[in-house]
């Protein structure tokens, strides 16, 4: 039996690709692993916001959270695609349980207090209402897990006094990996794995330590956005889970096979 926690984004949410994630969650759950998503919405919230004529203001990349954004968080990723997300995961057999963090307080957050941000000038900045994780309600996910069911986790936190705090998706996804001592957070992504030609999805690299990681850097092989990914995704490791799968490009069995035969599709980094 394997503990995994499935990061999606929430561009796939309402992709084809979802179905067949779904199938395979199904036979992962059915030979009784462990099983937990969690997904984002930055896209589909950013959309919500155009619609309604709200500002989307981004300080160093990161979305600023005022009131009005938060509300929009609310409405799309703990409301549509949380549960678009459970109807298309149902339909394929699976039992999903929706969750944000004020649910059981299933993700425990704090405000976080204005720091000083790499390409945001010397000030320390305040991001509004966002929040960093500080724990999670594990024994309720443990007794989803023994009846065979799927938590699925909205990247909304939550503090003691109930103010919902938004929080970055792949944040919330290594700290509960880390927290379950995952066997592998999966990372649903657009490319096939690490690969040693972008255009060429066969040159895929089937497993990375972090040695080889910073020789490829070095080498030129792993460049542009791959390598702050890859940097997050090896923080990941120091924080608990045993191993990190990107994976992409999804062919029927990929995910099962990926957690269960480690390097057989998608890149390991252990």
């Amino acid at each position: 039996m394997k503990t995994i926690v499935l990061k999606l984004g929430g561009e796939i949410v309402h992709s084809p690709e979802l179905d067949l994630v779904a199938r395979d969650l199904r036979t992962l759950v059915d030979g009784w692993n462990r099983v937990a998503i969690v997904h984002g919405g930055g896209p589909q919230a950013t959309a919500l916001q155009k619609r309604l004529g709200l500002e989307t203001r981004m300080v160093a990349g990161r979305r600023y959270t005022d009131e009005a954004t938060l509300e929009v968080m609310k409405y799309v990723v703990a409301g549509q695609l949380n549960v678009d997300l459970c109807a298309r995961l149902l339909a394929n057999g699976v039992m999903p349980v929706g969750l944000h963090g004020a649910s059981g307080h299933a993700v425990q957050a704090t405000r976080r207090p204005p720091r000083v941000m790499q390409g945001a000038g010397p000030e320390p900045v305040d991001l509004g209402l966002v929040g960093d994780v500080v724990g999670f309600n594990l024994p309720l996910l443990g007794d989803l897990f023994e009846r065979r069911y799927v938590p699925v986790l909205a990247c909304l936190g939550c503090d003691d006094a109930g103010q919902a705090l938004n929080i970055n998706g792949d944040t919330v996804a290594s700290q509960l990996a880390g927290a379950l001592r995952a066997d592998a957070l999966v990372l649903v992504t657009s490319t096939p794995g690490v690969l040693r030609d972008v255009k060429d999805p066969s040159s895929r690299i089937p497993r990375i330590t972090r040695a080889e990681f910073e020789r490829l850097v070095a080498d030129g092989t792993i460049s542009g956005g791959m390598i702050p990914k890859l940097e997050e995704s090896f923080e990941v490791l120091r924080g608990g889970a045993r191993s990190v799968v990107i994976l992409g490009k999804l062919s029927p069995g990929d995910l099962v096979a990926a957690v269960l035969e480690p390097g057989s599709a998608g890149t390991v980094l252990e």
